[in-house]
């Protein structure tokens, strides 16, 4: 995110908007794609309490996130859009915290990918997942993208 030092993550994070809230879609191609026409709108804090959930040792996806929020509100999917931002809101909001962390980095994207949004981009995201016992491996011959090596075997139970 530009201008990170500028922003107010944690006012961001505890700026609901009115949220959370169901949006009935219409669309047919976004309700084949999703499986549904019941999209959630979960707000940014909602994300901190679930991250807040994964324990040391183990990691979760944002696909994980999403399906655990949805479950809980009735709805059939949650905007990834929206998931995206504002698990980002929550990793940069954790970085400007001195207490309460939340362990953001131990949510990797789809099939245990490490995110370059995060603060300090992939390569600190990392060392924090290294810190902690995990291996990281490289994929890819022109664009190298970053993986928790075996990060299935690690995923957190969110729905306790």
């Amino acid at each position: 995110m530009a201008k990170t030092k500028e922003k107010d993550f944690n006012a961001m994070l505890h700026d609901s908007k009115d949220m959370p809230k169901i949006k009935e879609l219409t669309a047919p191609e976004v309700i084949k794609r999703y499986g549904g026409s019941k999209m959630l709108l979960a707000s940014p804090i909602e994300y901190d309490t679930l991250i807040k959930k994964i324990e040391k040792g183990k990691l979760a996806t944002t696909e994980q996130l999403r399906t655990t929020l949805a479950k809980k509100h009735n709805a059939d999917f949650t905007c990834p859009l929206t998931a995206g931002i504002f698990i980002s809101i929550v990793a940069h909001a954790s970085e400007q915290r001195q207490e309460n962390l939340t362990p953001y980095w131990r949510v990797l994207k789809k099939d245990g990918e490490l995110n370059e949004k995060f603060p300090g981009g992939i390569e600190a995201q990392g060392k924090k997942l290294e810190e902690e016992g995990f291996s990281i491996i490289e994929k890819g011959r022109t664009k190298i993208k970053y993986f928790v090596k075996g990060y299935e075997n690690f995923l957190a139970d969110l729905e306790k």
